[in-house]
C-alpha cells in the first residue's frame, strides 16, 4: 500500500462576471435623467409649466405637474446628483423584475415613487406656490426599496422590522432632515431642498416594494425571514 499523499485538486475558478451588469430598465432610468435635462436646456420652451406647485392641489390645474415634475431639473448639478443616486439604487431593485413585463413594472414603480413624493410634499405645503422639480423623490423611493435588499443575494426582501432596515432608514432620514434644515446640497442652488418629498418617496419605496414585487416580480419573495447573515455586523 502506497504511503504517498494524494494530491489535493485545485479549487474551482470563480466564474467570471461582468463588473457592471445593471439591468437595462435601470440603465434607461439612469440615462433618462441627464438626457431629459439636455433636452430641457437645448429646446427653448417654457418647461416650468410642467413643474409641480402645491397650491394647485386645492386651486386646480395640478395636472400634469404632479407627474411631469420628476422629469425636470434645476440644472446639471441637480440632474447629475439624481442620476448618480439612481445608478446606485436602481439596479438591485430592477433585478426583482425580470423580462419586459418586469422592466415596465420597475419603471412604473419608479414613477409611482415620484408621484407619491410630489403629492406628499404638496399636502404638507398646500398653500405654497413655489415650483418643485426633480427626480429625487423617485430616487429616494428606489433607495427605500433597495434598503430592503441589504446583504441579500437571492432576491428576498428583508422584513420591515429587520435591524439593518430600521437603523439604515433612521440614519438616512436624519441626514435628509439635516440637509433640508441647512438648505444646502451639492448640485442644488438657492431654490431650496424638498426634503419632505425625499422622506415621503423613501417611505413609500420602503413599504410598497414588497406588494409591488409580489404582484409584478419574478422569483423574488415577500418579507423573507432572517438568514444566517442577519446576526453578523
Amino acid at each position: 500500500m502506497s504511503s504517498e499523499p494524494v494530491p489535493t485538486p485545485p479549487p474551482p475558478r470563480a466564474s467570471s462576471e461582468p463588473i457592471f451588469n445593471a439591468p437595462l430598465a435601470a440603465l434607461l432610468v439612469v440615462a433618462s435623467i441627464p438626457a431629459l435635462n439636455l433636452v430641457q436646456e437645448q429646446v427653448h420652451y417654457n418647461w416650468l409649466r410642467f413643474a409641480f406647485r402645491p397650491d394647485t392641489l386645492t386651486a386646480g390645474g395640478w395636472w400634469p405637474g404632479l407627474v411631469t415634475a420628476m422629469f425636470l431639473h434645476a440644472g446639471w448639478g441637480h440632474a447629475l446628483m439624481n442620476a448618480l443616486g439612481a445608478l446606485a439604487f436602481a439596479p438591485p431593485v430592477a433585478r426583482l423584475f425580470p423580462g419586459l413585463r418586469g422592466g415596465l413594472a420597475f419603471v412604473g414603480f419608479y414613477m409611482a415613487c415620484g408621484v407619491v413624493a410630489a403629492l406628499g410634499y404638496g399636502l404638507i405645503h398646500l398653500s405654497s406656490d413655489a415650483l418643485m422639480v426633480g427626480a429625487s423623490g423617485a430616487v429616494f423611493g428606489l433607495t427605500g426599496a433597495a434598503i430592503r435588499l441589504l446583504g441579500r443575494r437571492n432576491g428576498r426582501l428583508r422584513s420591515l422590522k429587520d435591524r439593518r432596515v430600521l437603523s439604515t432608514s433612521i440614519a438616512l432620514m436624519a441626514v435628509n432632515l439635516a440637509v433640508g434644515l441647512i438648505g444646502f446640497a451639492p448640485g442644488v442652488d438657492a431654490g431650496g431642498i424638498a426634503w419632505e418629498a425625499h422622506a415621503v418617496g423613501y417611505v413609500f419605496g420602503l413599504l410598497a416594494i414588497g406588494p409591488w414585487a409580489k404582484l409584478f416580480g419574478g422569483a423574488s419573495k415577500f418579507d423573507s425571514g432572517p438568514d444566517s447573515r442577519d446576526a453578523v455586523g
